[in-house]
C-alpha cells in the first residue's frame, strides 16, 4: 500500500521503539501503547514550514530565554502529534475523533520523549470500535510534558504488527 511505503521511508533515526510484552493482539481496556521520539532542530524546521508557526520561542533562544525558558522549545503540537501516529501505526483506518490537551512543561530539541496511549473504555457501535484513550508525553528521565485524553474510532480491535511503536497491557 502506498501510504505505508511512504510512512515507513519517512521515518528517521530520531524515533526510538522498544518491543514490550503483550498477551494479546487485541486492544482492551488498559492496554498501553507507547513510542520514544527526539525531536531535532529539522524537525522544527519542517514543522514550521508545513504550519507556518514561526513563533520566535521555537527559533531564536534569546526570545526563549527572555519569556523564561532555558532554550528553543519544541511546539506542543507537534509533540501531541505522537498520539495519532502511535493509533494509526496500529489500526490503519481509525479515525481520530477528539482530543484534550494540557501542556504541563516545556520540551527542548534534543529531549527524549515517550508519548503513551492508554485504553480507558472501548465499546462496539454497530462493525467499528469507539476507544477513549488516556494520552501523555514523558521526558525519558519521568516528567510529565503532556496530559490529555482522545477519541477514536477503531475499524478493529486487532492491533497491527507495526515496527513503529511498542505495546502492553
Amino acid at each position: 500500500m502506498l501510504i505505508k511505503r511512504i510512512l515507513a521511508s519517512s521515518i528517521s533515526s530520531s524515533y526510538g521503539f522498544s518491543s514490550l510484552s503483550t498477551s494479546s493482539n487485541l486492544l482492551k481496556s488498559g492496554s498501553i501503547l507507547k513510542q520514544a521520539r527526539t525531536f531535532s532542530d529539522a524537525d522544527i524546521i519542517e514543522y514550521s514550514k508545513l504550519t507556518h508557526d514561526a513563533n520566535p520561542l521555537h527559533f531564536d533562544a534569546e526570545c526563549a530565554k527572555n519569556a523564561g525558558f532555558s532554550d528553543r522549545l519544541v511546539p506542543g503540537m507537534l509533540v501531541a502529534s505522537l498520539f495519532p501516529r502511535i493509533i494509526a501505526a496500529h489500526f490503519p483506518g481509525a479515525v481520530y475523533v477528539s482530543q484534550t490537551l494540557h501542556f504541563k512543561l516545556p520540551v527542548y530539541i534534543g529531549d527524549e520523549i515517550i508519548a503513551e496511549v492508554q485504553a480507558s473504555s472501548i465499546r462496539q457501535m454497530k462493525n467499528k470500535h469507539i476507544a477513549k484513550l488516556s494520552t501523555k508525553c514523558f521526558k525519558c528521565d519521568g516528567p510529565l510534558v503532556i496530559d490529555g485524553e482522545a477519541t477514536a474510532i477503531l475499524p478493529s480491535l486487532v492491533m497491527e504488527p507495526t515496527h513503529l511503536a511498542s505495546t502492553s497491557s
